[in-house]
């Protein structure tokens, strides 16, 4: 099996069939972040076993070549890799990249999380 490889910036079409997707300003986001790091290297995403609510989101930089059982999301310039496990649970979510004047960070929108804690980085199915 080969590494899925999906262009959402592209079209409306592609956007709506990617399992996961991330907004503009997450792409903006990423593409500056990972502007110090190794050659080649992803912006990662995935779900741990964790946190207060029982899983949490992981947010990591990858420069290893993805597994095939990986799916790459290219955006604007931006690449994020899922890993197929952590996809069954982020399936239909979206990335955003969100700056208050209290904080600033990575949010994930997961229509399959039942609950979440109070920081938004762990969550329950």
């Amino acid at each position: 099996m080969e590494t899925q490889v999906l262009d959402t910036s592209a079209s409306q079409a592609n956007a709506s069939a990617a399992p996961f997707t991330f907004t503009n300003a997450a792409a903006r986001r990423i593409v500056k972040i990972t502007v110090g790091e190794p050659e080649g290297s992803r912006f990662r995403v995935a779900v741990k076993g964790g946190g207060c609510s029982g899983f949490q989101y992981v947010f990591d930089f990858d420069a290893s070549t993805p597994a095939d059982s990986d799916i790459v999301i290219e955006k604007n310039g931006a690449a994020l890799i899922v890993d197929d496990m952590s996809l069954s649970m982020l399936a239909g979510s979206v990335l955003d990249y969100v700056e208050t004047l209290g904080s600033a960070g990575f949010e994930i929108k997961n229509p399959n999380a039942t609950a979440s804690c109070g920081c938004g980085n762990s969550f329950s199915v």
